[in-house]
Formats: structure tokens, C-alpha cells, sequence
């Protein structure tokens, strides 16, 4: 039981309302207030008992229902949590951020284990096949484009092959071992950053880079070990929306940025061929245009509902076929070849060394020095990790499987990644993490949409995720796929990021108010926000999108060491604005839900 106590001024308008709600462990007491406004009209007192969590959220909406008559109303929400109980009785305190040991872990794996055969029976279907299809090539290219990059600044010690074998084993591992399967690790462009960053640094030290680069490596997973035997991963319940967005944009922008440059090279780069040039902005548009135009399909009244959700799901992979059908036809036609994937022809490393690292060859010193930049690493892809788990795991995916908090999961993933991690670098191979665009099209590809295009459930399940690392694999072990992949143009790939960047904005709110700074608001559609002074919103908008301009420019500049610390301050920032009182706090708390 407690005690609630209501005071409204009267200076609120007589249409009201008091409404009590409960569940299994929350109780919500919901007032709503018509044509006024609460901000300063409406105060509620609480008396909880012992152990009862509060939190008061403040929604504006536009709309009253018909009941209650009126354009504009105020709803706040009171809810009134027990704290959760684990599973074998204990309370698990939201508030709370480290655990006894092993306990984060252990709840994990207990939770998600019993749906290990549904995990595998639920992934045999159509929609995971065309998830599979265009995950396929969208974590492929990444891998091979990242990879000679990679090659090209470390002269060698790491290249395309090492990788691509990095991507597929820890991509399949991840899938079978950890509890949030759904969540996919590859490689990342602030990782890459880091990894050329941590080449100079040996240069700098005069050390063997991969033996430093595996000591740093071991003492990263290290850390990681730690974080997930504390339960530290509780820590993201702390985030916002505004941390997540800010890094989704990021990554997002990075792909985009990617295929525009790769695309626009063909234009500038001295002695281009016109025609090819021309060719490979209508490939990759081609692609594009159509893997967007079909993913529509699925909310349109054209075709039957069986048609319409079949070229919906195999959108990006119609697209791949189509673009590079094109660049088929122009070479037929015109004799113009476009570049095509190039993939190692051998399984060997890019320099030939062996698989294993000397680890004896780095002196003492450096590696008890390496356990430094690690704390950067490990900055890095714990903070990659959880982020990339949060967007995932989001409430509005309807995912039921061993969870029922956003960060159910979390622990067990971090165990899981902390193992691939000390394993990748006494190999050599690239660290993978949560990767956050190829992630957010993972799961909304299993998405189960209705006719209106609202998300009703996921098809959670194992198979995708290491079904699409699998045929990685298979490409760099055998001839055929790679004959195959020799047929796939670069300017398709192209199309692909495009798509995926771009799909990946989608319902971001922070792309939202981005459009909304171009939108006439007695017109646009209103929005959680609206109802805000437009300078506020303007003012967090131009703030975030500097804090993705600077994090990109860090990120692709020498100084891409620091881009973990650039992330861990994001939280920072909003509470700079709310201090300052750029930003009041209960305007805050609306943007910032």
C-alpha cells in the first residue's frame, strides 16, 4: 500500500482526469489534464512503502481521447516498480550497478537457455533466409573494405583475409553462445580508428605492433571479463536516449559517408572514364532506389499480402541482384567493367606469419604498458557493446525470449565477448563488437510487421545471425563462393551501405528533429516534442548533431585513440545544458525521454 496525495491549482481547466493501472510488479497512476498544461499546476505526494522504486514522467500529446474532449492535453505518469527478483529470490535493485560475482552471467544464461531449441526452430523460415541474404552482404562488405584499409595502414600485419576470418568466427560464436543472439559483432569504424591509432603508437614506442597489439588485446578482454563478472553492464540503465542516438547517427554516417565517397571517386579521380563513372552512380542508385522502393511494398495495397511481405523481406537482396545485373549488361553493351569484390584468393595471412602472435617478443615493459591504451579499448567496446544492446533490445521490438529488462542479456554478451577477444588477439585478427547499424537491420528484418506497418513481434532465433557469419566464412575457404562474389560490382556494395545507412535512421528522433529544422511546423506532423519551444528543440538538435560532426572528424584523424573517451562524455553534455539552463530540465526530460 501507499499514500497518494493529488493537488491541482485552480487554474486548471475542468476536464480531468485520474486513472490507476497495474501489473505484475508496477503500479501506474496516470492524471490527465486538459487545454492547461501541469508543469506547475499539478503536484503529486508520495508515500511509498519500504523497498517501492518512484519515477514521474511527464508526457505532452496532442490529442485527447474522445471521452475526455479537448485538442491538447498533458498526461503524467507515475510508476511505482518493487524492485525485480532474480531468479533464485534475491532482489535486483534497478538502482543498483555491480553484483556478487558471476551473478549477472549466471542469471543470463539461466533465463535464455531453456529457448535454445526454439532459438534454432524459430530461424527456419523465409524471413530469415532473406535477413540472411542481405546480412550477408551487408557485414561482408564491411569486412573486406575495413580490412584493406587496415592492411594499408599496418603495412600488412593485419589485412582483408584476417578480417574476414575475425568477422565470421566471432560472428558464429556469438550467435550460438551468446543470450542475446539477435545482436551482431563485427568489425566497427571507431574500432578500425583505434586499431591505426594503437599501429603508431608502437611505431612511436619502436615495439613489435602485434605483439603490443595482442598484450593490449588481452588485457582489453581482461577488463571485459571484469565488467561482465560485476555485472558492471547495469551502468547502461544510467544512458539515454540522447548517448544511444548521438552513436547511432555516428555509425550511420559513417556508412553513408562511406558509399557517397566511393561513388563520387569515380567522378574525380584523375583519368575517370565518364562512362564508368556514370555507370556506377546508376548501379549503386539501382540498388538503392529498388531495395527501398520494395521494402515499402509490405504497407501497400498492391499484390497480394504473401507477395507483398516476400519482396519486402528480400528487398536488399532483389536489389544486389539487380544492380549487378545492370553492371552485366552495361559490360555486355558497352564493354565497360566496373571494379567488382576483390577477396583473398588463399587462406594464409596478408604477410604470411604465422597465425600466432609472439607474444614473448614485446619487452616486460611494454607489457605491462599495453594494460593502458587497453582501458581506451576496453572503453571502446564496452560502450560499442551496450549501446549496440540497447537499440536492440528496445521495448518497441517486442522480443519476450529470457527477458523482460533492456539489459537482460547484457552480461552474458559481455562474458561471451571478452573470451573472443583475448582469443582474436593472440591471433592476430581484428576485435569485433557490437556492430550498431548492421545490428538495427538485423532485427528489424525479423521483424513480424502487421498491415499498418506496426511491429507485432521478432522472430528471435540463433540461425541468421550465424548463418550470415557462416557464408562469410565460406568465402574465404573455399573457390566457388568467391567466384561468385567476383561477380558483385563495388558500386552495388555501394547501394547496399546506402540502404543501410539510411535504414537505419529511420526512427531515430534525432533524424527526426534533424528533418524537422527544414519543416514548417504549422504543417508537419506533430511529433512527442511539438508542443516545446521551437528554440529549445532547435538548440538540442544543433547540439547533438555537433557531437556526431566532432566524433566523426576524431574518429577519421589521427587522434582516434580518444573516441572512447568522446562517447563515455556524451552523458556530460546533457547535463551541461540542463545545468547551465540552456535547456530546462522538464524540457529536457521530454527531448531526452
Amino acid at each position: 500500500l501507499c499514500h497518494v496525495e493529488i493537488r491541482l491549482s485552480s487554474r486548471l481547466f475542468h476536464h480531468s482526469q485520474f486513472s490507476l493501472g497495474m501489473n505484475a510488479q508496477r503500479l501506474h497512476l496516470s492524471l490527465i489534464v486538459l487545454s492547461g498544461g501541469l508543469t506547475s499546476h499539478g503536484v503529486f505526494g508520495f508515500v511509498p512503502p519500504p523497498g517501492v522504486n518512484t519515477q514521474q514522467v511527464r508526457r505532452p500529446t496532442r490529442q485527447a481521447p474522445p471521452y475526455l474532449g479537448g485538442s491538447n492535453y498533458y498526461q503524467h505518469v507515475v510508476v511505482l516498480s518493487q524492485p525485480d527478483k532474480q531468479d533464485d529470490g534475491a532482489i535486483r535493485d534497478p538502482a543498483t550497478i555491480f553484483e556478487k560475482v558471476g551473478a549477472g552471467i549466471a542469471r543470463d544464461y539461466r533465463r535464455r537457455l531453456p529457448h535454445y531449441a526454439a532459438d534454432i526452430t524459430d530461424g527456419l523460415n523465409a524471413q530469415t533466409l532473406a535477413s540472411t541474404l542481405f546480412l550477408f552482404f551487408a557485414c561482408l562488405a564491411p569486412a573486406i573494405g575495413f580490412g584493406g584499409i587496415l592492411g594499408s595502414a599496418t603495412n600488412g600485419a593485419m589485412g582483408a583475409i584476417e578480417m574476414v576470418l575475425s568477422t565470421s568466427i566471432c560472428g558464429v560464436l556469438y550467435a550460438l553462445l551468446a543470450p542475446q543472439p539477435i545482436q551482431l559483432v563485427g568489425p566497427m569504424g571507431p574500432n578500425l580508428a583505434y586499431t591505426i591509432s594503437l599501429f603508431g603508437l608502437a611505431k612511436r614506442l619502436d615495439v613489435a605492433f602485434l605483439p603490443f597489439y595482442a598484450w593490449t588485446g588481452l588485457w582489453t578482454g581482461g577488463y571485459l571479463l571484469l565488467a561482465a563478472l560485476t555485472s558492471t553492464s547495469n551502468i547502461v540503465r544510467k544512458l539515454t536516449r540522447h548517448t544511444d542516438e548521438v552513436f547511432s547517427v555516428l555509425i550511420s554516417t559513417i556508412f553513408l559517408f562511406g558509399a557517397v565517397t566511393d561513388v563520387s571517386a569515380m567522378f574525380t579521380i584523375p583519368g575517370s572514364d565518364g562512362l564508368k563513372a556514370f555507370l556506377t552512380l546508376v548501379c549503386a542508385a539501382a540498388t538503392f532506389g529498388s531495395a527501398t522502393l520494395l521494402k515499402g511494398l509490405n504497407t501497400s495495397v498492391y499484390f497480394t499480402k504473401s507477395i507483398r511481405k516476400n519482396l519486402s523481406n528480400f528487398a536488399p537482396a532483389i536489389g544486389v541482384v539487380l544492380g549487378s545485373l545492370l553492371a552485366q549488361a552495361a559490360r555486355i553493351k558497352y564493354g565497360a567493367a566496373l571494379p567488382v569484390l576483390s577477396f583473398p584468393s588463399q587462406l594464409a595471412t596478408t604477410t604470411g606469419r604465422p597465425w600466432l602472435v609472439p607474444l614473448l617478443d614485446l619487452p616486460v615493459w611494454a607489457r605491462w604498458g599495453a594494460s593502458i591504451p587497453a582501458l581506451l579499448a576496453a572503453v571502446l567496446l564496452f560502450l560499442d557493446q551496450n549501446i549496440t544492446a540497447r537499440l536492440v533490445n528496445n521495448p518497441r521490438y517486442k522480443m519476450t525470449k529470457g527477458r523482460d529488462d533492456i539489459i537482460d542479456g547484457c552480461h552474458g554478451d559481455m562474458f561471451v565477448l571478452s573470451i573472443l577477444t583475448a582469443a582474436t588477439s593472440v591471433l592476430g585478427l581484428p576485435w569485433m563488437a557490437g556492430a550498431t547499424t548492421r545490428s538495427a537491420a538485423h532485427v528489424r528484418s525479423l521483424s513480424i510487421l502487421d498491415s499498418k506497418g506496426e511491429i507485432t513481434g521478432t522472430i528471435e532465433n540463433r540461425v541468421s545471425g550465424a548463418a550470415i557469419h557462416a557464408l562469410i566464412g565460406a568465402c574465404a575457404l573455399f573457390a566457388t563462393p568467391r567466384s561468385l562474389l567476383a561477380q558483385v560490382p563495388l558500386p552495388v556494395l555501394s547501394g547496399v551501405f546506402l540502404y543501410l545507412g539510411m535504414t537505419s535512421l529511420a526512427g531515430l528522433e534525432l533524424w527526426d528533429r534533424v528533418k524537422g529544422l527544414f519543416q514548417d511546423a504549422s504543417v508537419a506532423p506533430k511529433k512527442r516534442w511539438s508542443d516545446l519551444p521551437r528554440t529549445t528543440t532547435t538548440l538540442f538538435t544543433l547540439v547533438q548533431t555537433a557531437c556526431v560532426g566532432t566524433m566523426m572528424v576524431v574518429t577519421q584523424s589521427k587522434w582516434g585513440v580518444l573516441s572512447p573517451l568522446l562517447v563515455a562524455l556524451l552523458p556530460l553534455v546533457r547535463i551541461l545544458l540542463v545545468k547551465t539552463n540552456l535547456i530546462k530540465a522538464g524540457d529536457m526530460n521530454i527531448l531526452d525521454e
